[in-house]
């Protein structure tokens, strides 16, 4: 059956000329799909080499939905990274119940899984037109310190109260590892995956058995 085209009662395009409908989304939904292909490209280029122009494309909107959701590209690039540099909650949940060498086995391979798939826009951090930006520096401060507390969480240590800042500082040199370990892997290749999971599970090991302990 033939459609009639609107410039006149005689036209009529073929059915398989017409453009499909475009996907009807909930608000939540269409702004996780935003967030998505805005996480993806960012993860794929440098900040200044992504557009609000390229996400809206990516993600099969107008370019006003950019605004309309996140405010403009520079706010959703914050909450792209704000995303990529926590450590997930959920992650955590799904632990096994397993011994210790079994969860940090599980949580080491999240870690790296994380990284390859969305990690590259945090692990290239310092560089490019952003930065310096204050407000990407509050986050990435927030970021690290829930992510220690639910490394802390993950490894059992979440109701030893005695010499607790010691204990985050101790992660918060973990969480530096695992970026330069990720660098080392996804942007230099100097290590494989196999080599940066056998030095991430290892140190954190002899951070819970050996170096806690000897505080």
């Amino acid at each position: 059956m033939a459609a009639v085209d609107a410039d006149g009662p005689n036209t009529v395009i073929p059915d398989d000329r017409t453009e499909p409908r475009r996907q009807r989304l909930s608000p939540d939904e269409r702004r996780q799909q935003i967030f998505e292909c805005a996480q993806k490209l960012f993860n794929e280029r440098a900040y200044e080499d992504v557009s609000a122009t390229d996400i809206a494309a990516a993600a099969g909107v107008a370019r006003g939905l950019i605004n309309h959701y996140f405010g403009n590209k520079r706010e959703l690039y914050l909450e792209v990274i704000k995303v990529n540099s926590t450590v997930s909650e959920v992650a955590v949940a799904k632990l096994p119940d397993g011994s210790f060498e079994e969860r940090v086995e599980v949580a080491v391979a999240w870690f790296l899984d994380s990284l390859e798939t969305s990690g590259a826009s945090w692990l290239a951090l310092g560089s490019g037109s952003i930065g310096r930006d204050p407000d990407l520096e509050k986050i990435l401060i927030a970021a690290e310190n829930d992510s220690i507390e639910l490394l802390i969480d993950a490894t059992g240590l979440a109701e030893r109260t005695k010499n607790r800042e010691q204990i985050r500082a101790m992660f918060r040199i973990y969480t530096q590892l695992v970026r330069s370990g990720g660098r080392e892997w996804l942007l230099r290749k100097t290590l494989t995956r196999p080599q940066v999971h056998t030095l991430l599970a290892s140190t954190l090991r002899v951070i819970v058995t050996e170096a806690v302990p000897a505080i």
